[in-house]
């Protein structure tokens, strides 16, 4: 069987940041690969190591530099990886949930696979929107913010608990082939070891422009757009106490001893 686990590299912004445009200066952004995804990636290396003749393949929508991240997925187990990009997708201003949607569902009915596995939500823009317009697209079954998952490579159907609101849960079945977004928690994601991180090295990343997948600059037309950045003022009635922790502690006792939290 084969597992489709998409992967995305977010940007990580620094404490102090400037805005540039419609975007955040790259001088204060480093790049790493997106927290949920890195729980879906060790799901489905999870199912193929409890099972026999599973490949897992990774699929990103992004720049050559993100073939950094995708690595990572590839030295934790990932057999391969195929990175989309092209002209049209760098000069596009806002990939939004749609137009990753339509990539993604292109790149899936290449590959054909029996279960695909996404992060609930991306790290910078955290729409949690990709995953199920994915399936509405390939016309899986599928189940959103999967926080356990129950399920042996060839199973028919897959045993989920996913998280709903207002702290409800709830216990389903999910036909295969089925896409299943995964929350964080879901597993300990295994840290990439040197043996594996040598053997990224030669797995192959395929790259993939968007006519190669039977798609045009027409797959960019999103339906969201950015049209302004900025940072929100803090507001903030909380505290600091300056000095040592002699003098911090002072002050702190004296405030908690004035609310009346403590005594003497």
């Amino acid at each position: 069987m084969k597992i489709l686990v998409t992967v995305a590299e977010v940007a990580e912004v620094e404490d102090d940041f400037e805005v540039d445009g419609l975007g955040i200066d790259e001088r204060y952004l480093t790049y790493d690969l997106n927290e949920w995804d890195d729980y879906a990636v060790e799901a489905a290396v999870g199912i193929q190591e409890a099972g026999e003749d599973v490949e897992v393949v990774s699929v990103t929508v992004g720049p050559e530099r993100a073939d950094e991240t995708i690595r990572m997925a590839l030295a934790k187990g990932v057999d391969r990886a195929i990175r989309v990009w092209d002209d049209d997708l760098a000069s596009t201003e806002y990939l939004d949930s749609t137009t990753k949607a339509e990539v993604l569902a292109a790149v899936a009915a290449e590959e054909e696979p029996d279960l695909v596995l996404t992060g609930v939500q991306s790290g910078d823009s955290a729409f949690g929107a990709t995953g199920v317009s994915l399936a509405e697209r390939i016309g899986f079954e599928w189940a959103a913010v999967v926080n356990h998952l129950d399920y042996e490579a060839g199973d028919d159907q897959a045993s989920v608990r996913r998280e709903l609101e207002g702290g409800v849960e709830e216990l389903t079945d999910v036909e295969t082939p089925a896409v299943l977004t995964i929350q964080t928690g879901i597993n300990d994601p295994r840290y990439a070891s040197l043996r594996g991180i040598r053997q990224a090295q030669s797995k192959e990343i395929a790259p993939k422009e968007l006519a190669d997948l039977g798609l045009d600059a027409s797959a960019t037309e999103g339906a969201v757009s950015l049209t302004e950045l900025y940072e929100p003022e803090t507001v903030s009635d909380a505290t600091v106490y300056e000095g040592s922790s002699e003098e911090t502690a002072g002050q702190l006792a004296d405030l908690l001893r004035d609310k009346g939290v403590v005594e003497g």
